[in-house]
C-alpha cells in the first residue's frame, strides 16, 4: 500500500490515509481503500475499523489535478462511479466503520466520511462539499448522503453556498456523531473502535444490515427482518455466551462463531 498505513490491535483495525499534503483522493488512494477493506473483510480477527488521516487533515476532497487528465464526459462519469462503488462497499461494510475527522473533510473527503457508520470529529474541524465553487457537483454520492444526515433545506445550503460546517456545527445538525479538541480525537476514536471490536461479530454484521435495509423500507419489512436476525444471532455461540456471562454477571468472551 503506497497510501495507506494499516496497524492492528487486537480485534480493530486502525486505517491512516497518506497522501501529503492534503490527503487528497486521487484514484489510486479510492483503489487501495477498497482493496484494503477486501482485505479486512475476509480477516476474522478484526471486528471494528478506524479510518482517520496523517498530518493536517482527514482528507481535503479529491485530486483536482486528475481531473484534468479526463478526457470526456462518459469517462469522468466513470471515475465517479468507480468512487461510487468503493464507499458503498464501506457504507454496507459488515463491520462498523469509523471515521476520525481533523482538519478538513471537504467534497470527496466528507463523502469518504459519510460512507462510514460512525464519524468523530474535532472542534474545529471543517465538513463541506465544495464542488459548486468549482462549476461541478459532488460525484461520489454527496448529494445523496448529506440530505439523510443534515435534511435537504440545510443540504442544499450547504451546496449552492459551498460553505463548510464546523466540527461542533456538525455535532448539531446531525452529521457527526461527538466532537473533541482535536488533540484528544484520535485517542477518543480509537477507544470507540476499542470498545466495539469487543461485541460479537455476528451481531455486528445484523446491526449493520438492519440499519441499511432499514433505508427507504417500511418499518413493516424492517421489522419482519430484524425478528429474523434476532433468531440468527441468538443460535450463534457468540449469542448463547452473551446470555450466560449475563446471567453469571461477568464480561462475555465471542470467539465470532
Amino acid at each position: 500500500m503506497e497510501f495507506l498505513t494499516v496497524s492492528k490491535e487486537n480485534n480493530a483495525a486502525f486505517i491512516k490515509i497518506e497522501r501529503p499534503p492534503a490527503n487528497a483522493l486521487s484514484t489510486a488512494v479510492i483503489q487501495e481503500l477498497g482493496q484494503q477493506m477486501e482485505e479486512l473483510e475476509n480477516d476474522n480477527s478484526i471486528r471494528a475499523i478506524l479510518l482517520y488521516g496523517e498530518g493536517r487533515f482527514f482528507s481535503a476532497g479529491a485530486d483536482i489535478k486528475e481531473f484534468t487528465e479526463v478526457q470526456s464526459g462518459e469517462a469522468f462519469s466513470e471515475l465517479a462511479a468507480d468512487g461510487q462503488r468503493i464507499f458503498e462497499k464501506i457504507e454496507t461494510f459488515p463491520k462498523p466503520v469509523v471515521a476520525a475527522i481533523h482538519g478538513a473533510a471537504l467534497g470527496g473527503g466528507l463523502e469518504l466520511a459519510m460512507a462510514c457508520h460512525i464519524r468523530l470529529v474535532s472542534e474545529n474541524a471543517k465538513l463541506g462539499l465544495p464542488e459548486l465553487q468549482l462549476g461541478l457537483i459532488p460525484g461520489f454520492a454527496g448529494t445523496q448522503r448529506l440530505p439523510r444526515y443534515v435534511g435537504v433545506a440545510k443540504a442544499a445550503e450547504m451546496l449552492f453556498t459551498s460553505k463548510p460546517l464546523t466540527g461542533k456545527e456538525a455535532v448539531q445538525w446531525g452529521l457527526a456523531n461527538q466532537s473533541y479538541p482535536e488533540e484528544e480525537l484520535l485517542n477518543e476514536a480509537k477507544e470507540l473502535v476499542r470498545l466495539i471490536a469487543k461485541k460479537s461479530p455476528a451481531s455486528l454484521k445484523a446491526a449493520i444490515e438492519l440499519l441499511q435495509f432499514g433505508k427507504g423500507r417500511s418499518f413493516y419489512d424492517g421489522v419482519n427482518l430484524e425478528a429474523a436476525k434476532f433468531g440468527e444471532v441468538f443460535t450463534t455461540r457468540d449469542g448463547q455466551e452473551g446470555i450466560r456471562a449475563f446471567i453469571e454477571k461477568r464480561e462475555p468472551k465471542f470467539t465470532g462463531e
